[in-house]
């Protein structure tokens, strides 16, 4: 059995929310992830992702103006390490979320992404690919 400390990567990326969305931007962008953690006095208050950023802009908002807090994701669904990686992936599957930060009581410890487990679980890559957007027919896991 796989559990989430064991695919987890312990470097993550947070932000403040009163961060610039420009600046939360360049960061993804210069560190080469989607997202990143929104905390607040070291807890978990949110999360933003390209996503949330690309809906602003399609909205037509000025970024210059806008903070994180004005756009993330307040409800941030999260796990723990001692979780099995299936479980993550049945919350994956249920909230339609790529990313899950992993906790340990309330203290960020790292994430867990659809891609992290791919790489160790290529069995379910069936039910991961719906989160994706990818058909894969004829895929029979390895």
């Amino acid at each position: 059995m796989v559990l989430v400390r064991d695919v987890m990567n312990r470097t993550v990326f947070t932000c403040e929310k009163n961060l610039n969305i420009v600046k939360a931007a360049s960061i993804m962008v210069e560190r080469g992830i989607g997202s990143l953690i929104v905390v607040d006095n070291n807890k978990i208050v949110g999360v933003i992702t390209n996503r949330d950023i690309m809906k602003a802009v399609a909205r037509g908002e000025d970024l210059s103006k806008l903070e994180v807090k004005d756009i993330m994701t307040k409800k941030v669904i999260t796990i723990s390490a001692s979780n099995t990686i299936e479980e993550a992936v049945d919350l994956m599957l249920k909230f339609k979320i790529k990313r899950l930060p992993v906790v340990e009581g309330d203290k960020l410890i790292g994430i867990v992404t659809v891609s992290d487990i791919i790489v160790v679980e290529p069995k379910i890559i069936q039910n991961l690919a719906s989160l994706l957007s990818i058909k894969l027919s004829g895929y029979k896991a390895g």
